[in-house]
């Protein structure tokens, strides 16, 4: 009767980790563990999200909206109105990120990457393409050389993409997006950060990709350490009426898997590691959800959650994060919950009062400047935390030399790093989407290149590892997996 009766004591008590003997033990995994919780707002960082407003937004969407096309097309269009077409709205851009310069005594260095791209199946005649970005470079000398960049591509389209003069005013399609790249550089241009920061405007992403595939390549030939780029396209909240299952409390962020630019025996260690859902760009999403849980609510007043979106793009579309991708950089893409395709890519049709035909278009009605809002405090919010935080752990390794239940890590600091950082060393089992369990490691006395060998009781069959850095502040770096 007592065997019995502890049988069913222990089947009645879910919540215990055992009971007498007749229990099973916890897994090894929770060992030494502690649940991940949100860091502490920066208060720098959250003053910066409060100057963020809809306001704003709005003006420079409907001033996007006011060069009646953005066709990269019409850059070779020589007798527009004035005041009209892509090569008016590149000037426009460069002069607001200049006069955002001018009022942080000259913070940022404004440029023009200008090339010609040759004639291809969208692009019927050799034509020029101008991406405008301006960098806010960091306050330490070594930190400086690390690189954060928000993006969103200026260009706007109708129904044909050879179509150089129709009205495209692309308001959503990506007004919004170039919104959320200016709007951070203004609401960041007078922190000051350890590291470099580049807000961009490309064109050519209707044409195929051209303005981004361009900087990316030329920031890989330049040598850019860029560990994070936030690719914004299409986040405009769509608010067409009816549409009840648009969801403004939240953001889609899309990351590639198996990276684009893996070798083939890089890829094939992936798979055999089990790591498809780790690459640099996972990981940097997984960075931006560990951001909006510290600063929404908590520092902005309304909910905000970005929703991982475990493939590259939607189907049957692409987007400027891609050509960061192909050059081996962490790019991710933002896009709203919900979208209408009747306000992309679309001529402007306005049906007959009291018809139930929709309108077409990609027009400035549709567009929810709060939500756009949002969506830039969440980028604003990623990029100042990531340049401020500490580099990414180097040359994260486990060690396999030997077949044992344990599990020994090794990584180096981040080139640079001060004195005053530790690690987090997390961890997830394998079926997890984000990062369940940490234990802190502190930094050796000794600065890098110092090795930190942590050995924890885990089984590395069972689990995925990661390492972050994290500053004094509780800045954290995005997590390298080993």
């Amino acid at each position: 009767m007592k065997f019995l009766q502890s049988i069913l004591l222990c089947s009645l008590i879910l919540v215990a980790p055992c009971c007498v003997a007749f229990c099973q033990a916890p897994p090894d995994f929770l060992a030494g563990a502690a649940a991940i919780t949100s860091a502490p707002p920066d208060p720098v960082i959250a003053r910066a999200l409060g100057t963020i407003e809809p306001r704003r937004i709005q003006q420079i969407i409907d001033s996007l909206v006011k060069f009646g096309t953005r066709s990269t097309l019409s850059s070779m269009e020589t007798d527009l109105p004035p005041g009209q077409g892509i090569n008016a709205a590149a000037d426009w851009i460069a002069a607001q990120f200049q006069q955002i310069s001018n009022d942080c005594a000259g913070c940022l260095e404004v440029h023009r990457d200008t090339f010609t791209e040759p004639a291809s199946e969208r692009i019927p005649q050799p034509t020029t393409i101008t991406n405008i970005y301006a960098v806010l470079r960091g306050t330490d000398p070594v930190q400086a050389k690390r690189m954060v960049l928000v993006t969103g591509h200026y260009d706007s389209r109708v129904t044909s993409v050879l179509d150089a003069r129709s009205p495209a005013p692309g308001a959503n399609d990506d007004a919004s997006g170039v919104a959320v790249s200016l709007e951070c550089a203004r609401a960041l241009s007078k922190l000051h950060l350890p590291a470099t920061v580049v807000f961009v405007a490309v064109a050519g992403e209707e044409q195929g990709l051209n303005g981004s595939s361009h900087l990316a390549k030329l920031a890989h030939s330049e040598g850019w350490q860029l560990e994070a780029v936030l690719n914004n396209d299409i986040v405009g909240g769509n608010t067409t009426p009816g549409d009840t299952l648009q969801l403004k409390d939240r953001v889609r962020v899309f990351s590639e898997g198996v990276p684009v630019a893996a070798t083939p025996d890089q890829a094939r260690r992936i798979r055999a590691l089990g790591e498809e859902n780790d690459s640099p760009s996972r990981e940097l999403a997984r960075a931006v959800a560990d951001t909006a849980r510290t600063y929404f609510p908590a520092a902005t007043g309304a909910p905000f959650t970005p929703v991982l979106i475990f493939r590259p793009d939607r189907y049957l579309r692409g987007g400027d994060h891609t050509s960061f991708n192909r050059e081996g950089f962490a790019a991710v893409r933002f896009t709203e919950w919900r979208e209408d395709f009747n306000h992309q890519h679309q001529n402007i049709v306005l049906p007959p009062s009291g018809s139930s035909d929709p309108i077409l278009g990609d027009l400035l009605q549709f567009v929810d400047f709060n939500y756009v809002a949002n969506v830039a405090r969440l980028n604003a919010a990623t990029l100042a935390t990531l340049a401020s935080a500490p580099g990414q752990p180097a040359n994260v390794a486990i060690a396999t030399q030997k077949l044992d239940n344990g599990t020994t890590l090794h990584w180096e600091a981040p080139v640079g790093s001060g004195p005053n950082i530790q690690y987090e060393l997390l961890w997830r089992e394998t079926s997890a989407p984000d990062w369940q369990f940490v234990q802190t490691v502190a930094a050796p006395d000794a600065q890098a290149p110092a090795t930190v060998t942590v050995t924890v009781p885990i089984s590395k069959d069972n689990v995925i590892f990661g390492v972050r850095a994290v500053d004094a502040a509780g800045h954290r770096s995005v997590v390298v997996v080993p």
